[in-house]
């Protein structure tokens, strides 16, 4: 069958005008092969938002904006397209937020956690996302008070740094440096002298391990004696501290008797102490032969004669 050329053009006019038909609604954010729920919501300022915006959960895209309208309060009511299989919650906000740094927006659904789904046509909650440049205008406004306390400081410690003191941290560093120098050479005399010292603190090591071992194994018998000459002390300790407290005892005994016969007058002690004629006949005797004494010294010709030829001397 051969088909006209009005048949081909009227084929071609009506796929034209399906395509025209589909491509509209796509820019309306409206999907002809998918049932769809409308949604809506309004804002104060939708900047940077145009319609067939997409609308996203978790970063997945569940639809699109559908319309945008200027109420009458001076809001711009906003409604959304959403895939009929979708459920969302009625209590579930329709946020905008920035897609990218040049300003464009998108709408993020934040879903609720009411049980009641909402139904076709209903309003949804409303929320703008602050501007990502309102964010950092704070942050910026910091930075540059930041900056310039930087550069007083900066100002204040180039100025403090003057050639005087370049150099005396030029030679500070020198001096750190030949210190290191130092402890470095110390270090390996330290390590030279433990190198040559290291066979003889093996032996010491060995011997002190060996004499430990000693203790251990002989641990038993260790305490025996230190318990023996624990005994033995106290017993000592005992005795003697006996022992001196009887002679203590005795001696004041002692001193006891001898005090009361000296004050009875007993004794020679206590005849002196208690018989003043006693003392004072001692007294004279003593000083009588001290006299004797003295004149025997002087004269002695007086008490012993001696004849060398066999006379008698008539002096």
């Amino acid at each position: 069958m051969k088909i006209t050329n009005e048949t081909k053009v009227g084929i071609i006019t009506a796929v034209a005008l399906a395509l025209l038909f589909i491509g509209y609604n796509f820019l309306k954010g409206n999907d002809v092969f998918n049932s769809e729920n409308e949604f809506y919501t309004d804002y104060d300022n939708v900047d940077g938002l145009s319609v067939s915006k997409p609308v996203v959960v978790n970063g997945y895209q569940i639809g699109r904006v559908s319309k945008l309208t200027l109420m009458e309060t001076g809001k711009i009511r906003t409604h959304f397209k959403i895939k009929s299989t979708y459920q969302i919650p009625s209590n579930t906000v329709a946020r905008i937020v920035s897609a990218d740094l040049l300003g464009s927006k998108a709408i993020v659904f934040e879903l609720g956690s009411s049980k009641t789904m909402a139904n076709d046509g209903d309003p949804l909650l409303s929320d703008v996302q602050a501007n990502l440049l309102e964010k950092v205008e704070p942050l910026q406004q910091k930075v540059e008070n930041l900056v310039v306390k930087l550069d007083s400081v900066l100002s204040a410690i180039n100025t403090a740094l003057d050639d005087e003191f370049q150099r005396d941290f030029k030679s500070s560093l020198h001096s750190i440096s030949v210190s290191l120098g130092n402890m470095e050479k110390i270090t390996s005399d330290v390590e030279g002298l433990m190198g040559s010292e290291k066979l003889r603190f093996a032996k010491i090591m060995q011997n002190l391990e060996s004499i430990t071992n000693n203790f251990k194994n002989n641990n038993d018998k260790i305490e025996k004696i230190l318990a023996n000459l624990d005994n033995l002390s106290e017993d000592l300790s005992k005795t003697e501290i006996k022992a001196t407290i009887d002679n203590a005892n005795q001696v004041m005994k002692d001193v006891q008797v001898i005090t009361a016969k000296i004050s009875s007058g007993e004794g020679t002690i206590g005849l002196l102490l208690n018989d003043d004629q006693l003392y004072n006949n001692l007294n004279s005797s003593t000083k009588e032969l001290d006299d004797l004494i003295k004149d025997l010294k002087e004269r002695p010709g007086r008490y012993i004669r001696l004849s060398i030829f066999g006379k008698k001397d008539t002096k």
